[in-house]
């Protein structure tokens, strides 16, 4: 009976031990990956990135991360910039999906800002950042990502040579089934709803996709409405040489793409616009000249009872060789001043059946 009391007590002691120590590794893990993703972090060629505190929930196959901050080195000076930063990311696995037999993660960015700092010195960097997303996607989430939100965002463009600072705010996206196919009743199982303010104006945009294709394969429809002018006039004097002093910009665009054949318009429209007013009188003799000219311009071809410029750029072929029909868009203007103002709203009138007819199977 000694024997098996003592047994039993040293096995409650090994089993209290080994609690004890899970306990720990458990309380010093997220420490331990804090470390270990810092140094990792630290090393991206060309970035050099940053995070707070790490958040763990084994049991629900969940984390997070606090305070991430990403920045680009330059090649050269190896001085740093601004890149990406975000309040948190989230990441666990889709349930639901998992229920279907699909194995795939979520992500949830809280108030990320994105910025995009005019280059110096480095060549390609469109391409260099997007394949730096692919690598941050796969440090934050191993498994295919299948949905994906933006809570509260914000993009900027930088160029601090010139002094433009301009941003879109409140981004709000919302991506789901990216990776899933399951629903096979739908030609389009990947949607993307996106909406942000830019300058009191709003812009929305949808996204109906099929991921699963070999080739692109989606039909997306956006808008941007009501942008006060005069609010950009720093970007408006870096690249244009002008004041704004009143108007308003739309922009309403549709795409489809399927086969390698895609089909769709962009269609800008300006309100109310006046780029030449007393106020300008101080301006120096060349900067009135041009004001005057653009001024004028903008008055021939205007609709006059509608108070508005306007195109529309078709745009159509192959995926391989995108083209967009100029002479159309001009076209467009005349017609615009002189015949029927364009409506701001979207047409509702791309049908890739009728550009590509061999793509109906």
């Amino acid at each position: 009976m000694k024997n098996e009391s003592f047994f039993k007590r040293r096995w409650v002691k090994i089993s209290l031990g080994i609690v004890l120590v899970l306990v720990v590794f458990r309380l010093l893990l997220p420490f331990i990956l804090l470390k270990a993703v810092n140094k990792k972090m630290a090393e991206l060629p060309g970035y050099h990135g940053h995070i707070e505190d790490i958040r763990l929930s084994i049991l629900s196959g969940a984390y997070g991360v606090d305070g991430l901050v990403f920045s680009k080195k330059d090649s050269i000076t190896q001085d740093t910039t601004p890149f990406l930063k975000a309040a948190s990311v989230d990441a666990s696995i889709e349930w639901k999906s998992l229920f279907k037999g699909s194995l795939v993660g979520e992500i949830d960015l809280v108030s990320p800002e994105l910025r995009f700092t005019r280059a110096k010195v480095e060549p390609q960097t469109i391409v260099r950042d997007s394949s730096f997303f692919m690598k941050l996607a796969d440090m934050a989430m191993p498994l295919a990502v299948n949905r994906f939100t933006v809570q509260n965002g914000k993009l900027r463009y930088i160029d601090e040579k010139l002094g433009v600072d301009v941003e879109m705010n409140d981004i709000q996206v919302r991506a789901t089934n990216l990776r899933n196919g399951y629903d096979s009743t739908n030609a389009y199982p990947a949607a993307v709803h996106a909406t942000a303010g830019v300058y009191e104006g709003q812009l929305e945009v949808d996204v109906e996709a099929n991921p699963l294709k070999m080739d692109p394969t989606f039909r997306m429809n956006a808008q941007l409405e009501n942008v006060n002018m005069p609010l950009l006039n720093d970007f408006f004097n870096a690249y244009a040489s002008i004041d704004v002093n009143a108007g308003s910009f739309g922009l309403y665009t549709e795409a489809e793409a399927s086969g390698g054949q895609f089909d769709g318009y962009v269609k800008p429209l300006i309100r109310d616009l006046d780029v030449y007013s007393p106020e300008d009188k101080k301006d120096n003799f060349f900067r009135q000249a041009w004001e005057a000219l653009v001024g004028f311009v903008s008055e021939i071809f205007e609709n006059q009872p509608k108070d508005q410029i306007a195109t529309k750029i078709r745009l159509q072929g192959s995926l391989e060789n995108p083209n967009s029909n100029w002479l159309l868009a001009i076209g467009y203007i005349l017609r615009n001043a002189f015949i029927q103002a364009l409506q701001p709203e979207l047409d509702h009138e791309i049908n890739l059946k009728g550009v590509h007819p061999e793509s109906k199977s």
